[in-house]
């Protein structure tokens, strides 16, 4: 049995990590007597609970509400007091990783039934036992990454910025799998050079509503990294369906934003990047996608080499399309 002070770890972690906010508590063997638990909550009055661990790795959680109402029955001091803790103990407590984001861990907490929804939340390290979160630390947390997050959102689209960026990528390089998209218009320059800034910003708004609907909404992070570049980050592999959708609305909308005139005229010619006169190409949409599956990264800059290498294949394309890792794996043009 290990008793630690309640004192917040120091980590080098990234600050939404949640065993940024661990503290430490009794962790005991489920053979310990009742009367032993007792006396841990006597003597540490502000000690919430304790957690049953076996081998190291925690299987149970006791509270003092629960624990008390237990004993504090007719026949509960009786019963209870000489026997075993794990019968007082909650089995099904909420168990996360060191490296999880404080925001999925919020959610998962405040998802748990009613009566355990102010239990803390247990912390593990190498699937053994690190501490605990209360659920008053994980909320006062939770409310300063928003305010923070609030902070960093691209003045446009009112999306996280690059900080936060980068911070998403720095976690997710923990998770056992996960998909890297980034999004790219092809001859936005043009089309802003051609129609102006004003609806140059409509277009990108128009792209963010797209990308939020089939991202954002579905629970995935979105960011705009700046300009017509934006950066979603999926906990999965299978993201061919998003993209095609994605994809299908942008090239079927985008048409609008153009002069029927500018569309009809097949001799219609536009200033290109090099400065001379090139024929009039619609906007594109490319999607470089890349995943862990295959190969592991250790750092964000090599995420984002990754990135910038499948972008290239994209815009090698003509028309809109996606490319997972280095596969071809392009969806058709509507």
């Amino acid at each position: 049995m290990q008793i630690g002070e309640n004192m917040m770890t120091k980590t080098g972690e990234a600050v939404s990590n949640i065993g940024r906010i661990v503290n430490t508590v009794p962790s005991i063997s489920p053979t310990l007597k009742n009367k032993e638990v007792d006396k841990l909550f006597t003597d540490n009055p502000d000690l919430r609970g304790i957690v049953v661990a076996h081998h190291e790795k925690p299987i149970a959680h006791i509270t003092r509400t629960h624990f008390y109402q237990k004993i504090g029955t007719l026949y509960g001091y009786n019963l209870y007091m000489g026997r075993e803790s794990n019968l007082l103990a909650k089995t099904s407590p909420l168990i996360v990783d060191f490296h999880q984001p404080i925001t999925e861990v919020s959610k998962l907490a405040m998802e748990r039934e009613e009566e355990a929804l102010y239990d803390d939340v247990i912390v593990t390290k190498g699937d053994k036992f690190f501490g605990v979160v209360s659920i008053r630390a994980l909320l006062m947390e939770f409310v300063d990454i928003q305010v923070q997050t609030a902070s960093f959102l691209n003045p446009l689209s009112k999306l996280p910025g690059n900080h936060v960026i980068d911070q998403k990528l720095t976690e997710i390089l923990y998770l056992e799998k996960y998909s890297v998209l980034y999004f790219d218009i092809d001859y936005f320059k043009t089309y802003n050079d051609l129609y102006g800034f004003n609806k140059g910003d409509k277009v990108l708004l128009h792209l963010t509503d797209i990308l939020k609907r089939n991202i954002t909404q579905q629970g995935y992070f979105l960011g705009h990294i700046g300009g017509d570049d934006f950066m979603a980050i999926l906990p999965l592999y299978k993201v061919d369906e998003i993209c095609e959708t994605i994809i299908k609305e942008f090239d079927e909308t985008i048409p609008s934003f153009y002069e029927d005139y500018h569309l009809s005229d097949p001799n219609f010619k536009v200033k290109g990047r090099s400065g001379s006169l090139e024929k009039f190409t619609i906007m594109f949409l490319s999607i470089a996608v890349l995943t862990n599956q295959k190969r592991q990264f250790v750092k964000i800059e090599d995420v984002s080499n990754a990135v910038a290498a499948i972008k290239r294949n994209c815009k090698k394309v003509k028309g809109s399309c996606f490319i997972i890792d280095e596969t071809d794996c392009c969806s058709p043009t509507y």
